[in-house]
């Protein structure tokens, strides 16, 4: 069983030597990749994830957590660091591929922080028959070494702690796409919920569905996963950390700055410590559950550290995101969300919303339907929105009124005084973070990092 709070903290404080044994509790993330909070425990009317929601019945869940980044290796690149990105020169979508970039001075891996004070570190690989993580880690920057000591818990010396990340495919667009078509119970399309920015459309819908079938996939893995730990005599002294890396793949979530492309579930489980069944409401950002994982792990949290225990730290008024480059995609967008309003600055307003995008144009049918209905006028105001020639230069949306963000009221006298406040808590933000992303990239270095950028950094659909 996990050992009792006070007792541990007592321990620790007397033999820190302590802090090396058995004591300190093994460490898990679960990772979604592109997953939003379309689940049963987050209110989903149509999804089932059982083994999710019984994971939030056992620990604490977050209604607003939000990554720094709407796309995964922005967002990696700060979750792993407990530092934004804009801060440590690693805000483009797999940029530094080709330059060896290091990461400043002072600023680590949590692997490295947790394996200098003892702790295994884990990429896990197969967990089951079937069942198996991808290894991911797409870091915007060179490491030194490799970042993990092996790619299983059960690699490790006999009472050694574990700091362990599960990265698992689904949702994102691919092959678990594919294979979630696969499994014996799939989402009715004629059921799907839209947003009322899509087009009421039988592709539209169908890929929606396959969204939630890879869900339900991904539901199956967390199952399996916790199924092997027990097995294992693990699943009682081990912390669990289950999040999505960026938001749902769907057009207008992935890659933007809407709620849709930075929201995303965070559960935390450790039996024994934190009460169960608990719901957490203040707005937390994804490099919170790093410095909370340093917390556990006996580790004193960086003073540079942008990110904050989420247990035990003064609740958070609001959260920053960022988006800069996504494949050949050049643009950047900066928000600031609390648990009501949120403010959007597009520094590059003349470029579109649909500026190409290879991966986006492959990959979201949703997007070539909006385009046909838009050039034959079928589409209506707010799904013609995303289509327009040129961006707002700032978006701000009271989000209790308007979930989807679609009522502008940046220029709206009533809240003209909150758009003042929110542009100058994100004009601070961006000082102190001494923002990276306002230096562009040559077209040379976005050529090197992206071949298929040639020719395409300025088109639009």
């Amino acid at each position: 069983m996990a050992p009792n709070r006070r007792t541990f903290l007592k321990a620790t404080a007397a033999f820190p030597s302590l802090l090396a044994a058995q004591l300190r509790p093994n460490i898990l993330w679960i990772i979604g990749d592109d997953l939003g909070p379309q689940l049963g425990c987050y209110g989903d009317p149509l999804v089932k994830t059982p083994n999710i929601d019984r994971l939030a019945s056992e620990g604490v869940r977050f209604t607003h957590c939000f990554t720094t980044a709407p796309v995964c290796s922005a967002s990696r690149a700060g979750f792993n660091t407990g530092m934004y990105q804009i801060a440590t020169g690693t805000q483009n979508h797999r940029s530094h591929r080709k330059d060896d970039y290091m990461l400043p001075e002072g600023t680590l891996l949590i692997m490295d922080r947790m394996h200098d004070v003892g702790y295994f570190t884990a990429n896990v690989l197969d967990i089951a028959p079937g069942v198996r993580g991808t290894g991911k880690t797409d870091f915007n920057f060179k490491t030194v070494g490799k970042p993990f000591d092996g790619t299983h818990w059960n690699q490790r010396k006999a009472g050694q702690p574990f700091f362990a990340q599960i990265n698992f495919q689904a949702p994102h667009k691919g092959p678990a796409f594919v294979a979630a078509r696969k499994q014996k119970e799939l989402i009715d399309p004629a059921k799907v919920l839209l947003p009322p920015y899509y087009p009421d459309h039988p592709v539209v819908r169908d890929e929606v569905a396959n969204y939630y079938d890879a869900v339900q996939l991904l539901d199956h893995q967390v199952g399996v996963t916790l199924e092997q730990l027990k097995k294992d005599c693990l699943l009682d002294n081990t912390v669990i950390f289950f999040f999505g890396d960026n938001g749902r793949c769907l057009l207008r979530g992935k890659q933007w700055l809407y709620d849709a492309g930075t929201h995303v579930p965070l559960i935390v489980r450790y039996p024994g410590v934190l009460p169960q069944g608990v719901v957490r409401r203040d707005p937390v950002v994804a490099l919170d559950f790093n410095a909370q994982s340093l917390v556990y792990a006996g580790i004193a949290v960086p003073k540079q550290y942008h990110g904050q225990p989420l247990f035990g730290s003064k609740p958070r008024e609001v959260v920053f995101t960022a988006r800069d480059r996504c494949d050949m995609t050049v643009d950047r967008i900066r928000a600031v969300r609390s648990t009501r309003y949120k403010l959007i600055r597009n520094f590059m307003p003349d470029r579109p919303y649909t500026q190409f995008n290879e991966y986006i144009k492959t990959s979201y049918p949703t997007l070539t339907v909006l385009q046909e209905l838009h050039g034959q006028g079928k589409l209506k105001a707010v799904q013609e929105q995303f289509m327009a020639a040129k961006k707002l230069e700032v978006e701000f949306f009271d989000l209790a009124a308007d979930p989807h963000e679609l009522n502008n009221l940046a220029k709206s006298p009533k809240h003209g005084k909150l758009v003042r406040e929110y542009s100058s808590k994100l004009d601070a933000w961006l000082k102190a973070m001494d923002d990276k992303g306002a230096i562009p990239e040559s077209k040379e270095t976005i050529e090197r990092e992206e071949p298929r950028a040639a020719g395409a950094v300025v088109k639009s659909n």
